[in-house]
């Protein structure tokens, strides 16, 4: 069991500790000249059960907030500590908000400095106190009046402490590897080690781990649970970790860093929350407010993102998006607590839904749906909701992240499949797969509906035209699916349904009838599009349409701008090209001239789209015919 220490300074934590466990918790030499807490005390003792319960000793001071929030993630249970001479102070309120906050459900309370005032100021303070929890999750908390002084009431809180840690449920081993590292210092003879309380997973000595979110890479040499030397630790234990790493140096180290297993390590910048707004504040919190955030043992500044509301009234709660400074890591279900741009009051907290939250669209109703899904289930039970608002699918390793889940353990529910993509798997529900693949196909549909004269578009223009929400990797499975299945052909780049032909208009057909003969008869040198305008005596523009369609049906090939050559016309080249090379065994760009008949520049133009076409590959100054080129036939 973890047990971190909460309350107002000079109210007797530390001292409180010591009558329990005989250690002493301040270490430095300035906590002990000035007798205040400045930072964490970690502290290890049998109770009485054979086991090591840790303490975690936080300071009281307003200004050390952020080290007590250090120190609080991850505990068991809280150790209230009020002097009955003083009663209930602003700390005391702060500590036990930020300790709600933190999803801490267990507590006891300890009344110290009971041997300073009399029986009725002891009875004061515990009603003070039992209305102070009232409203909130440790309603009912045992209250222990004592004095770490004459050790009056120690036993007896060391008798309940034991029977909470009897209570503790182990944490779950599954889930990888996370540590918030709120320590990092030398050891001599051993290195760089790090402390920490585990929030997942487990660890061996000779793992590998990784820094977060710097990136780098880590193993662990050696390492203590509960403040023993061990082979393994897993969730729940404070644990202490020797590292090595290349040129690893203590000051590549800060708190508020994390350890993970390599897998779970994706920083992020955008986190969407269930935010509560604390019922003491004293005015709304208005969107786009700057603030502190609190997450594992990282102090971080941010701005908050109201998607409902422009304000959100004391006592409230509602989503958000926090945009972060400063990259984090975490999972869905972390929570964190939010502090005022000076850092001078707890103005409320969260808990995360989605670390990986989207810069666009996040007010809209699909995108409300996802976060109500999260607020109230888990993997399984929210994923059919976000698949319903996911256009282009789930990334699986992103939701082995999100949640910390491998995919090992998942159980995902009927109806969703894994589609393959250019980059990585994408989960989507059957039926959507399906609507996705109608859409495609009726969007082309309309598409030689409105243009009959194209033959239809290229990949891009057709998801533009019919599916533009979807990313392309994920439209191109969809496409090639539809391909493969024979729902949709393909002639060179342009992609139609199997029955679609394209109808040239009459006056188009009058037009090509004209324009024919004079570019057959042009041979190896064809009239450019403004002199076929000229000859005809009509308008460029009606020309090079024209010339363009008939080239996305075959018929022509388009060598450079307004130049195009009949199909018959350019294999004739292509066949002169394969003669050259077959007699010198490469293909020159003056013997191509000389062989063709027209000038150099010419040639090159031609030489030039043989290449962008694949028929031919440069080498150097010359060509050769590539094999597998379907005008090499």
């Amino acid at each position: 069991m973890i047990v971190g220490t909460a309350g107002h300074i000079d109210h007797g934590k530390t001292a409180l500790l010591r009558a329990l466990t005989g250690i002493e918790g301040d270490r430095r030499p300035a906590e002990r000249e000035r007798g205040i807490t400045i930072d964490l005390g970690y502290v290890y003792a049998d109770l009485g059960d054979g086991q090591l319960t840790g303490f975690i000793d936080v300071p009281g001071h307003e200004r050390f907030v952020h080290n007590m929030l250090a120190g609080a993630c991850g505990i068991d249970l809280v150790l209230l500590v009020v002097a009955a001479d003083d009663g209930v102070m602003p700390q005391t309120r702060e500590h036990l908000a930020i300790v709600e906050l933190l999803g801490i459900r267990r507590a006891l309370v300890a009344l110290s400095k009971c041997d300073r005032v009399d029986a009725a100021r002891i009875q004061q303070v515990r009603t003070e106190v039992e209305q102070l929890l009232a409203a909130g999750p440790f309603s009912g908390a045992p209250i222990h009046a004592l004095s770490s002084h004459s050790g009056a009431g120690i036993a007896e809180l060391r008798a309940a402490l034991l029977v909470e840690a009897a209570a503790v449920q182990a944490r779950s081993g599954s889930g990888y590897f996370r540590l918030p590292i709120d320590r990092a210092f030398s050891v001599a003879g051993a290195g760089v080690a790090v402390t920490g309380t585990a929030f997942a997973g487990q660890v061996r000595v000779g793992d590998e781990l990784l820094l977060s979110p710097s990136g780098r890479y880590v193993r662990v040499r050696g390492l203590h649970a509960q403040n023993r030397e061990a082979e393994a630790a897993h969730a729940g234990q404070r644990v202490a970790l020797n590292l090595a790493g290349e040129r690893l140096a203590v000051t590549h180290i800060q708190r508020g860093d994390w350890l993970l297993t390599p897998a779970l390590h994706a920083p992020t910048s955008r986190i969407d929350i269930d935010l509560r707004l604390l019922p003491s504040e004293g005015r709304d919190l208005a969107h786009w407010t700057p603030l502190h955030v609190h997450l594992g043992a990282q102090d971080v500044t941010a701005r908050v993102a109201l998607l409902a509301d422009a304000s959100l009234a004391p006592g409230q709660g509602g989503f958000a998006q926090l945009l972060l400074n400063a990259p984090v890591h975490a999972v869905h279900g972390d929570h964190l607590v939010l502090r005022d741009q000076s850092a001078q009051r707890t103005l409320g907290g969260g808990r995360v839904l989605d670390p990986f939250a989207p810069a666009r669209n996040r007010r809209t109703a699909e995108r409300l749906a996802q976060l109500e899904a999260l607020r109230s289930a888990g993997l399984e039970q929210a994923l059919p909701t976000l698949l319903a608002y996911a256009d282009s699918g789930l990334d699986p390793l992103l939701l082995e992240r999100q949640f910390n889940r491998p995919r090992s353990g998942w159980a995902l529910p009927a109806g969703v499949q894994e589609v393959a993509t250019r980059i990585g798997p994408r989960l989507f529900a059957e039926a959507r797969w399906q609507a996705l693949a109608q859409q495609l196909l009726d969007g082309l549909a309309r598409f030689h509906g409105e243009l009959p004269d194209e033959l239809g578009p290229d990949r891009d223009r057709l998801r533009r035209y019919a599916l533009p929400q979807l990313e392309r990797p994920v439209f191109i499975a969809l496409l090639e699916q539809e391909l493969r299945a024979g729902r949709i052909d393909s002639s060179g780049p342009w992609l139609h349904l199997p029955e679609h032909r394209v109808q040239l208009s009459a006056q188009d057909e009058q037009l090509k009838a004209n324009i024919w003969p004079l570019l057959e008869a042009g041979g190896f040198d064809p009239p450019w599009v403004r002199e076929l305008a000229a000859a005809l005596a009509i308008d460029e523009a009606a020309v090079r349409l024209l010339l363009r369609k008939l080239a996305r049906l075959g018929l022509l090939h388009q060598v450079v701008k307004d130049l195009f050559y009949p199909e018959a016309s350019i294999r004739q080249l292509a066949r002169l090209a394969v003669q050259l090379q077959d007699e010198a065994g490469i293909i020159r760009a003056a013997a191509f001239r000389d062989r063709v008949g027209v000038g150099r520049k010419r040639s090159i133009q031609i030489l030039e789209y043989f290449d962008r076409v694949g028929f031919t590959r440069r080498l150097a100054d010359a060509r050769r015919v590539r094999e597998d080129s379907a005008l090499a036939g």
